[in-house]
């Protein structure tokens, strides 16, 4: 997808994702001007066929996903990011609803809502209930703290203006940049709004985040950037 005004990237990042990720890159293709795969240092062939369905592809740091976004930060040259998991969880279609509100300027960063959209992911064991109830503990706590009314706060699948996304100074290295990039755009006071958007099963492999080990993380996380 292609506008007049503003040049989209599509970001991409990804680890290990070799079965998925190249038809996650061409059913990208038509929504946006470059994609842009931002490699965890993949064992497997990630790297060689994102690039040869046309990404441009770049390593991380080691550091996880929030070092990986912030490495595409210093790569993308669009005027709208948008971020899509690799792992075909996120439906590419979507796209064009979360750059909208940003078009057509009554948004600087749209999240797209699994609450509102629907998830196969966050329902059916005790992990998953204990994941969806943080979350949903964190989004109150943003809500109240910055009076908005968001009711997700942790999906990976948005789109922001760059030049929004280069003033807010992320720190995280973890997926609770999510979080924290919410935050941010809240506490600088731009715009922020949400789309509803379905989280689809994985098509590949499990998931990558340990939820106890990482929960004192998204704590840390959230109560430092709501003071």
């Amino acid at each position: 997808m292609s506008n007049h005004k503003y040049k989209i990237s599509i970001v991409i990042p990804a680890k290990d994702e070799a079965p998925c990720i190249g038809e996650v890159i061409d059913a990208c293709k038509d929504y946006g001007d470059e994609i842009v795969v931002i490699d965890g240092h993949s064992t497997d062939q990630t790297r060689e066929i994102a690039a040869a369905h046309g990404a441009k592809v770049y390593l991380d740091n080691r550091k996880g996903k929030g070092d990986g976004i912030r490495t595409a930060i210093q790569k993308v040259t669009g005027d709208i990011v948008v971020f899509i998991d690799a792992d075909g969880s996120h439906s590419p279609s979507d796209i064009p609803r979360l750059v909208e509100p940003i078009l057509s300027e009554k948004s600087d960063h749209v999240t797209g809502s699994r609450s509102l959209g629907g998830s196969d992911e966050l329902h059916g064991d005790i992990f998953k209930f204990i994941r969806n109830m943080g979350s949903d503990i964190i989004t109150l706590g943003i809500n109240y703290r910055f009076n908005v009314r968001l009711t997700d706060s942790q999906n990976g699948f948005r789109a922001i203006r760059t030049s929004v996304l280069k003033q807010l100074d992320l720190k995280e290295n973890i997926t609770s940049i999510e979080q924290e990039m919410i935050m941010k755009t809240l506490k600088k006071g731009f715009r922020i709004s949400e789309v509803s958007t379905h989280e689809y099963a994985r098509k590949f492999g499990e998931s990558k985040i340990n939820v106890r080990k990482v929960a004192w993380r998204y704590v840390y996380c959230w109560l430092k950037n709501l003071i």
